[in-house]
């Protein structure tokens, strides 16, 4: 007999994560369908112990299969804890979903999560990859991550989880202005509402134009990297008689696909500029590599010399 397909519900024991694991389960049991709750414990905060307690209390009395994984190690000196911690707990949702069969991950995320999102990357100067924010779907890593609230506001959910009498956690660090997004829900978004009543929604609605014009420009790097590489290689006769913007936006896409990473805009912009401008070798600093002009191409060379392995597309967050 076949097993019952499964879901997993990434489940922090705050509001949002629990209410979708209710709501989830109350959806799937009629179906036949096992529901999985996975929590990540990141180490960071001295109540995360009895956050995951609570969530297997909970998730096991409402009839759901549980899975935890605590992250080793910390962020190293100078990097952002917000950023390790986020890709630690995505690869530990991975990990967590994949042994227990689940081939669905369902994040709890909302409008205002992605209008903050949107928010926090315009602040760093992003473009439009940055600026799409939050996927409503994404397939990675041989699963399916999908975000059924990203449409509602954060206050239809506040009302479910009333509605339910559910417990949840409070995480202070939602909050902590040591980060960036605790910063914009301190004083700023509580004034950017009083000032602009209708700020989720058409932040969220610019994330969405953002993804509609980063797919084009997806779609036009791809017609236009068929032309001009070659293996490896960025062959610069054909790149040079692209226009301006093809030409900055193949070398992006091909940049990401030969880095692994969005390649920072400063090494794009002087690639623009030095890079079609001579024919002797030459090369410029990257991200754990280096570009290298060399008999009309342009290659990425670890700085040891070694061969780089291309990594495929660029992987953009979740």
């Amino acid at each position: 007999m076949a097993p019952p397909p499964r879901v997993a519900v990434a489940t922090s024991g705050g509001r949002d994560s629990t209410a979708l694991l209710h709501c989830t389960l109350a959806q799937a049991r009629p179906l036949g369908v096992e529901v999985w709750a996975l929590h990540v414990h990141h180490g960071l905060m001295p109540e995360a112990d009895a956050w995951q307690a609570q969530v297997h209390r909970q998730a096991r009395r409402w009839g759901a299969q549980v899975a935890t994984e605590r992250l080793q190690g910390a962020p190293a000196k100078g990097d952002s804890v917000e950023a390790w911690a986020r890709q630690g707990r995505y690869t530990a949702l991975a990990r967590l979903a994949k042994a227990a069969g689940c081939g669905l991950v369902l994040l709890a995320h909302h409008r205002r999560d992605q209008a903050e999102t949107w928010l926090l990357q315009a602040l760093r100067g992003a473009g439009s990859a940055g600026l799409s924010a939050m996927p409503r779907q994404a397939q990675r890593d041989g699963l399916l991550w999908a975000r059924p609230w990203l449409d509602q506001p954060p206050e239809a959910i506040a009302a479910y989880a009333r509605a339910h009498r559910l417990r949840f956690v409070q995480d202070p660090s939602n909050t902590d202005p040591r980060f960036a997004r605790g910063r914009l829900r301190g004083p700023v978004w509580p004034a950017l509402q009083a000032a602009f009543p209708q700020v989720d929604t058409v932040l969220a609605m610019a994330a969405r134009h953002a993804q509609a014009a980063q797919a084009l420009a997806d779609e036009v790097a791809a017609a236009d990297l068929a032309l001009v590489q070659q293996g490896e290689a960025l062959r610069l006769a054909p790149w040079r008689a692209l226009t301006p913007a093809r030409r900055a936006n193949a070398l992006r896409a091909w940049l990401a696909q030969q880095l692994g990473q969005g390649a920072p805009q400063t090494l794009v912009d002087r690639l623009l500029a030095e890079a079609p401008a001579g024919v002797a070798p030459a090369h410029w600093p990257a991200p754990g590599a280096r570009v290298q002009r060399r008999r009309g191409e342009l290659r990425v060379r670890p700085d040891d010399d070694r061969r780089v392995a291309p990594t495929g597309p660029r992987q953009r967050p979740l």
